[in-house]
C-alpha cells in the first residue's frame, strides 16, 4: 500500500493556488481538465517530495462547501518555520497559531482548511514577532 494525496474542494481555483503554491510553496506535479465531468484537477507537492500529494478539486460549477469535525488539517515540516511563516505573512495570510514556540504554527487555506507547519528537526529559539504573537481565530 502507497499513500497517494489527499483531495480538497476549492472554490476559486486561482486564489487556492496563490495560497498552496505561490505562498505556501508547493509546487505544481499535474494538472487536468475534465470537461465532460465539469472539473479541474491539480495536484501539489512540497518541493523534492511528490510522493506525498495535495489534489484540489475545482468544480466548475459553484457549489457551497461546508467543513466537517472528522478533517483535522494538512501538516507539512519545513526547515525554518520562521522564514515560511514570514512568507505567508508577506503573501497576506494570517497565521492563525504563530509559532511562539520556535516549532508548530496554523493557517487556513482560501477554503479553510487547515494548515499545520512543523519545524524540521529541534524547535528553533523563541523570535519577535512571533513570541509575543496571540491566537487569531481558530485553527
Amino acid at each position: 500500500m502507497k499513500y497517494l494525496h489527499t483531495m480538497v474542494r476549492v472554490a476559486d481555483l486561482d486564489a487556492s493556488l496563490r495560497f498552496y503554491r505561490d505562498a505556501l510553496g508547493l509546487e505544481e506535479v499535474r494538472r487536468s481538465e475534465h470537461e465532460a465531468g465539469r472539473f479541474t484537477l491539480v495536484y501539489l507537492a512540497a518541493p523534492g517530495d511528490h510522493d506525498a500529494q495535495v489534489e484540489l478539486t475545482y468544480n466548475w460549477d459553484p457549489e457551497a462547501y461546508t467543513g466537517g469535525r472528522n478533517f483535522g488539517h494538512i501538516a507539512y515540516a519545513v526547515p525554518d518555520i520562521y522564514a515560511a511563516c514570514r512568507r505567508l505573512a508577506d503573501h497576506g495570510v494570517t497565521i492563525l497559531r504563530p509559532p511562539r514556540d520556535g516549532r508548530m504554527a496554523f493557517v487556513r487555506s482560501p477554503d479553510q482548511i487547515s494548515i499545520e507547519l512543523l519545524q524540521q528537526g529541534p524547535a528553533l529559539p523563541p523570535a519577535e514577532p512571533w513570541a509575543s504573537m496571540p491566537n487569531t481565530g481558530s485553527w
